[in-house]
């Protein structure tokens, strides 16, 4: 998490995905870069390319100028503007970077609502195996004190628990192991429950607070994202359910939170950070 990539539109949703990187320049350094992808908006008709840059240069200059004073731990703002499909273009930009992460809002203008909301959410997550942060509107936290991490049926479901331990480590957080299943079978239900309780000793270990529920539902989605609001939750760590480089789409349950979480989500690619020893992500 070493450096922050954001789309902006000039929206004012759209620069949640800044304030998100500007909150954990209060904890460590990081290079914020802000992506703006040439594009006709709704509010401004630049008439040219040419004229649009410039527009885009004047405002990236504006939000400098806001937000730089903001930053901690003499952490960076820049900003650099493409041309392209605006998804391709971001992940090209996150890619570039070893240690990168996008942040970005599902709302705004010049197409960014229509990007980001609904199954084009999925996209960018899809084309890229950098974790990704998507923030609904008007849903960035001024802290993160309250980390909840689904624990689902599959193998991959432990792969987010190091990405939950490193950001509730930077905050000083909680963790909120909750094992959700439709199913009351038995045999389902000691295999998540052995999940969580490995992923539960593992955190603890690491003297980080630890939360274990066991909730039970028709929506695996609903069950999540009524917790996170009854909790006052600050992020939701989710797994995105492909590997890497995969162009399909995820299913029902990854859309439906990115589009109804209360808070912002971390979507992690299993496979895209290394798992400690002793944190046995395939056993069954």
């Amino acid at each position: 998490m070493k450096n922050f990539i954001i789309p902006i539109d000039f929206s004012s949703d759209s620069l949640k995905g800044l304030e998100v990187a500007v909150l954990f320049s209060k904890r460590l350094h990081v290079n914020i870069q802000m992506v703006y992808v040439q594009k006709s908006s709704e509010d401004y008709h630049p008439g040219s390319m040419e004229e649009e840059h410039k527009f885009a240069e004047s405002r990236f200059k504006e939000i400098i100028a806001n937000y730089e004073n903001k930053l901690g731990n003499d952490s960076k703002l820049r900003y650099i503007i493409k041309k392209g499909k605006i998804y391709q273009e971001i992940v090209n930009q996150a890619e570039s970077y070893n240690n990168s992460i996008i942040a970005a809002s599902t709302h705004g203008a010049s197409g960014f609502e229509d990007f980001f909301i609904g199954s084009n959410a999925i996209k960018i997550i899809s084309a890229t195996g950098k974790p990704v942060i998507t923030i609904r509107k008007g849903n960035c936290p001024t802290d993160i004190k309250k980390i909840i991490v689904p624990i689902k049926m599959n193998v991959d479901t432990r792969q987010k628990i190091p990405w939950a331990m490193e950001v509730a480590e930077l905050f000083g957080a909680e963790i909120h192991l909750i094992a959700i299943s439709t199913s009351t079978n038995k045999k389902d239900l000691a295999r998540i429950k052995a999940y969580q309780s490995q992923s539960a000793d593992f955190i603890a270990k690491r003297k980080i607070p630890v939360v274990a529920k066991q909730l039970f539902g028709d929506s695996l989605s609903t069950l999540v994202t009524n917790y996170a609001t009854a909790v006052n939750a600050d992020l939701l760590v989710i797994g995105s359910n492909r590997f890497n480089g995969s162009s399909k789409p995820m299913g029902g349950y990854v859309q439906e939170i990115l589009n109804t979480s209360p808070v912002p989500v971390l979507c992690i690619t299993p496979g895209e950070k290394h798992v400690p020893v002793g944190f046995h992500v395939g056993s069954k």
